[in-house]
């Protein structure tokens, strides 16, 4: 992948900017946040951090790269793009430090997943894609996990490349199995990161025979280790029976049919009838998967009518997070300093709307628990000022409401990813891991926290001294005496 030229273009201006003022070298702090809960649940599930160090190691700007970029002129004319300047990044190497929470950690609003530290013009050039791959496959990976609790732990396969946004598909399906899902119908994401891969047949398979039990028959015969029939093609009730006919066939074969599936209708009421159909025929331990523009509120639906759901299908809705394209997660400058050995200076951005007034200094995060094991609220602070020892965090919109967590087990959530623009040994974990780690972390929140409507607000606050340095900030920069 070219990495160096996935960008917005003005990273590369304002980079040519920071080389012909003499600043390409001076330290810069970015931090990486989202502002409001995706879907208005109550956590995000972190993804993408696995792409994010691969655009670390293979970041490098090729001859071609750096032919076009001489070819781009500027609107009133000229070559935009200084031929020194041009020649400076055909010999640049990424030299940032990323620490980032690991892929399957449960997030929230208004506290780092990402943090960037190195010279200001690298650190601005990843921007672009760093956003683009974290904010998309958190968004997914979070969709995933609020469709596989709905399931209430019957298998999720996705199989949402078809629908998606381009070769975006590909560490979509990535995602969903970080967030949950058992498997996925693409194979190059199965082959490209090691997860599970699944699936049978399509409508057109039964439409290609003259009559479904032929088309039924031939399947179980050429694939009877895995065999799950598409029943509504025509007519939801003759499929099924054509179903059970081949099941007794397979049975006497010594095989066995492991599953139909419904892919139209009202899924609730024919998933009812063709269990009762199975069972009367003997077939109870056949499974009835359900596909059809699935999501977790339908899947919800459908489950609270007493379905008999073995396995679900979810595509479009879960690879596209159909219902909310975009996590909105921002990219900001928050500490600076003119080389390694100075002291760091807080940077801020102070906005008409409060909600995006930035975090100074340099930042991680820290996580709590309860002695239950359920997670109690989230520190963000700054590594250099520390933490002060009542360990109050102020709530980043209603500075009145606090918590005390002094006492509690805690632990960091930022951890090394890169070091000198190299990724360190275990930044490309696995997908699984990052699933399990999912599931486990989802299990330290409170149910209210877990609800699909209305989920209670997890505490996530600026450490005491952070929120009053950043309020004086504020006021210096608006002219206000304190």
């Amino acid at each position: 992948m070219d990495w160096s030229l996935f960008t917005d273009l003005y990273q590369l201006t304002m980079a040519q900017g920071y080389w012909l003022s003499g600043k390409e070298s001076e330290q810069a702090t970015f931090s990486m946040h989202f502002r409001s809960y995706p879907f208005d649940g109550g956590y995000a599930v972190a993804c993408g951090m696995t792409q994010l160090a691969q655009v670390v190691d293979e970041y490098a700007f090729a001859a071609d790269d750096i032919a076009y970029l001489r070819s781009v002129e500027a609107p009133k004319g000229g070559p935009l793009f200084d031929a020194a300047f041009l020649d400076h990044l055909s010999n640049m190497r990424l030299s940032v430090d990323v620490d980032a929470v690991r892929e399957g950690t449960v997030v929230f609003p208004n506290e780092p997943l990402v943090r960037v530290q190195g010279p200001i013009m690298q650190c601005q050039l990843i921007e672009t894609a760093l956003l683009n791959v974290v904010n998309f496959q958190t968004l997914v990976a979070t969709k995933a996990a609020r469709v596989c609790r709905a399931a209430k732990g019957a298998p999720v396969a996705e199989f949402g490349l078809r629908r998606a946004q381009g070769l975006g598909g590909v560490w979509a399906s990535r995602a969903a199995v970080v967030g949950g899902c058992a498997s996925t119908s693409n194979v190059l994401a199965g082959k490209m990161f090691d997860i599970p891969v699944s699936g049978t047949h399509a409508h057109s398979w039964v439409m290609s025979f003259d009559d479904e039990l032929e088309s039924f028959r031939e399947y179980a015969r050429l694939f009877p280790n895995n065999c799950t029939l598409l029943v509504d093609t025509f007519d939801v009730e003759q499929g099924v029976r054509n179903a059970i006919t081949v099941g007794l066939e397979m049975r006497e074969r010594g095989e066995r049919l492991a599953g139909i599936r419904i892919d139209s209708g009202d899924l609730a009421w024919l998933s009812k009838m063709a269990r009762r159909m199975l069972d009367e025929a003997g077939f109870e331990d056949v499974g009835i998967v359900l596909s059809n523009d699935l999501d977790e509120r339908t899947i919800k639906s459908i489950l609270d009518e007493g379905a008999p759901v073995a396995a679900w299908g979810v595509g479009t809705k879960l690879a596209c997070a159909y219902d909310q394209p975009s996590l909105g997660g921002v990219y900001k400058l928050s500490a600076v300093r003119p080389d390694s050995e100075s002291a760091w200076s807080d940077r801020l951005k102070v906005s008409e709307s409060a909600a995006k007034t930035t975090i100074p200094g340099v930042l991680n995060v820290r996580r709590y628990f309860d002695e239950d094991g359920k997670i109690a609220g989230d520190m963000v602070f700054d590594v250099y000022a520390g933490v002060d020892g009542e360990e109050v965090i102020v709530d980043p919109v209603d500075p009145l409401r606090r918590k005390k967590l002094k006492g509690l087990r805690w632990t960091q959530l930022l951890v090394p990813l890169a070091r000198g623009g190299r990724s360190v040994d275990d930044a490309h974990g696995s997908a699984m891991e990052a699933q399990a780690r999912a599931r486990e972390q989802l299990e330290t929140l409170d149910e209210t926290q877990l609800r699909m409507l209305n989920p209670h607000t997890y505490p996530v606050g600026f450490e005491r001294g952070l929120h009053d340095r950043r309020s004086s900030l504020v006021a210096r920069m608006r002219n206000i005496s304190e």
